[in-house]
């Protein structure tokens, strides 16, 4: 199989997984199964064993990757808080009598809690419980609302803090914490563009997001700006117990992750949502989120290892260093790979499977690392939103209401412009590069 090259044995490798990927095989299992299956055929069972045991042990022990569990734990226990029903009964009074305002709303909190959550099922389903049964029944355009779901919902991603910043840092030795900052910025940029596109839709299409009822804004500035302050600081007290102790350089992100849990306890406490039941049910989906997430890590890091004992590595490199166009035609390959894979692959695996791979192209290329990075992050960010492996899509169809008639198709159109709005984005950051590099380098650490 040697004699065969790396190329062959890198397009068996990668090919296999998103074959077993296709044919219903849970991701972890076909990229460790193929990994393990090449390595047999290649180093025998004993070197695979080997590098199997290895490679996810070393893993699973970084320091850096306790914050999973512990930023899963924070998200999830936000979600049970009550706090996103609280900011969304003082804003839309704030935002209800523009067009769209309701859609706009949805968004603002999305950003919101995507500083506070980092992981999209919770502010996807969030959403979908709370805004979008106000917008529908509010005779909002139902791929307008949708979209404004899914589009808020997933900002949770991307802006910190992110399970994926935490995940791709090590992966490519970068600091989470420079990754986090770098984030910010862009996703609130995203959240600007989501904003000015269903203003200018509504618009155009007046009936689309009809604003409030005038008696239902009847309401007294000083009580406007009570609500919008009660809501507002709990969010802002978890935002810097955790982004704040990290950009002054006092915790490193898995200690901001502890503080955060704690926060998110607290805050739940003081909300009356805490019980034993929901400790127990947080824990659980915990346990259950994280170790899926660690599970294919470390099959994913141990199918690398076979990938790059095989030379594999170098060979992709040098053939995406061939192709013609300079350093952006190689860029704008390596985007449109993880654009495409987004369509099959879970994130996770793209990035434990891509980036140790495309991580030396970038600085032979001269690209800014934490730059690079967040340009693929923010790439990713487009595939929980195109079809068939879109997670916003079943987050939503699970979430939803029956009675409000929100289909498959509907919600795939209501995605749709939010895909290019993100290209959008990544085109500002190209044009703009200090977007994602201003923040990081004004870090105390």
């Amino acid at each position: 199989m040697n004699a065969l090259g790396p190329e062959f044995i890198a397009i068996l490798m990668l090919g296999g997984v998103l074959v077993a990927v296709l044919t219903g095989f849970p991701l972890a299992i076909g990229i460790g199964g193929v990994g393990f299956l090449v390595g047999v055929m290649l180093f025998g069972p004993n070197i695979t064993l080997d590098l199997f045991y290895d490679r996810t042990f070393n893993m699973l022990m970084n320091y850096i990757l306790l914050a999973v569990p512990l930023f899963v734990f924070m998200g999830t226990m936000m979600e049970r808080s009550g706090v996103a029903e609280g900011m969304y009964g003082s804003l839309y009074l704030w935002f209800g009598g523009l067009r769209g305002g309701l859609a706009i709303t949805t968004v603002v909190i999305g950003a919101i809690v995507a500083a506070c959550v980092g992981i999209i099922g919770a502010s996807v389903t969030m959403l979908a419980l709370i805004a979008l049964p106000a917008m529908i029944n509010r005779g909002y355009d139902k791929p307008l609302a949708v979209g404004a779901v899914c589009g808020g919902g997933t900002l949770g991603i991307l802006i910190p803090p992110s399970i994926m910043l935490v995940i791709y840092g090590p992966m490519a030795a970068i600091s989470v914490g420079k990754l986090f900052f770098g984030a910010f910025i862009p996703g609130f940029t995203l959240a600007g563009l989501y904003c000015v596109y269903i203003a200018i839709y509504c618009l155009f299409r007046p009936a689309a997001g009809p604003p409030m009822p005038v008696e239902d804004r009847k309401v007294p500035l000083a009580k406007k700006l009570s609500m919008l302050g009660v809501s507002l600081v709990p969010p802002v007290v978890i935002i810097l117990a955790v982004l704040g102790t990290i950009f002054l350089g006092i915790a490193s992100p898995t200690e901001a992750a502890g503080v955060g849990s704690v926060a998110t306890i607290i805050l739940a406490v003081a909300y009356r949502k805490f019980n034993l039941t929901v400790l127990k049910d947080v824990a659980l989906a915990t346990v259950r989120i994280a170790s899926m997430i660690l599970l294919i890590g470390g099959l994913s890091f141990a199918f690398v290892g076979i990938f790059m004992r095989a030379g594999c590595d170098k060979a992709v490199v040098n053939l995406l260093l061939g192709i013609p166009g300079g350093r952006w035609g190689v860029f704008a390959f390596v985007m449109f790979i993880f654009f495409i894979l987004g369509f099959f692959i879970d994130w996770i695996g793209i990035l434990y499977i891509l980036v140790p791979i495309v991580t030396p192209i970038g600085a032979a290329l001269g690209f800014d690392a934490v730059w690079f990075a967040m340009m693929i992050c923010i790439n990713l960010q487009m595939s929980f939103m195109t079809p068939p492996f879109a997670y916003a899509l079943f987050y939503v169809r699970g979430a939803a209401d029956p009675a409000l008639g929100i289909t498959t198709g509907t919600i795939i159109r209501g995605m749709v412009p939010y895909v290019f709005l993100i290209m959008v984005g990544l085109l500002l950051c190209i044009i703009f590069p200090q977007i994602i590099l201003w923040l990081p380098g004004k870090m105390l650490r």
